[in-house]
């Protein structure tokens, strides 16, 4: 990997990077990493997901360099967005402390090219510019492992959504009402005096939901049944 500072373009042409950052001191260090780069140019700095937009549109630089929290904690989501809708052409690269998964993935639906650390060595960065700039920008490690996990997450999440159904198959349909209202936090009596049954009948009920779940308690399976929406997705079948 060439990380020199020379110039690692095909031609002559610089590489128009625009530095999006709401902190002054790492506006000026990627002004001073871009200026140390003979093939690119800083053409503006902007302080906020508004200026960003706004600079995009009036100076079309090749690059972002995108902080995301400046006058709200997404803002550089919301401009990535924006840009990438209106200016497509535009390569986004998100320049962030945040290493959480939801931000993280957030950030690529709107379209970036990369994400990287602030705390990233200069190399990396000018790496990442040259990268960008000739659309062949990596798969970072930390990038690599988020998606890694969250691929181990919806195929856990997949399994265990087609094995409560199959046991939902199983429930009679009077079974099936109570635990659609054990679901919506009623409580026995509730659910007896709502479906003018018996109580015990519904004590009976609710025991037969468990020995089918083999769940001990009727928390464990309301749980289970919330956390992947399963009345949700049985409205869609």
């Amino acid at each position: 990997m060439n990380t020199n500072t020379d110039t690692d373009t095909d031609t002559n042409t610089s590489i128009r990077v625009l530095i999006v950052d709401d902190m002054e001191a790492h506006r000026r260090r990627l002004e001073r990493i871009i200026a140390g780069c003979g093939d690119m140019e800083s053409v503006a700095s902007a302080n906020s997901g508004y200026e960003a937009v706004l600079y995009a549109a009036l100076h079309q630089p090749d690059i972002v360099l995108m902080d995301i929290e400046m006058e709200d904690p997404l803002a550089g989501i919301h401009a990535a967005k924006q840009i990438h809708e209106k200016l497509p052409h535009i390569k986004i690269i998100v320049l962030t402390v945040h290493k959480d998964d939801n931000i993280i993935f957030a950030a690529f639906q709107t379209g970036i090219m990369d994400y990287i650390l602030k705390t990233a060595e200069k190399e990396e960065i000018i790496e990442a510019i040259r990268s960008a700039y000739h659309n062949r920008s990596p798969i970072r490690p930390m990038i690599a492992e988020k998606i890694r996990e969250e691929f181990v997450r919806v195929k856990k999440t997949e399994a265990s959504l087609l094995y409560l159904i199959q046991i939902i198959s199983e429930l009679t349909p009077s079974e099936l009402q109570v635990l659609k209202l054990l679901c919506e936090n009623k409580t026995r009596k509730q659910i007896s005096e709502e479906r003018s049954v018996e109580y015990e009948t519904i004590k009976k009920q609710v025991g037969s939901i468990l020995k089918k779940f083999k769940m001990q308690s009727t928390a464990e399976v309301v749980a289970s049944v919330n956390e992947l929406k399963i009345f949700e997705v049985l409205k869609k079948l």
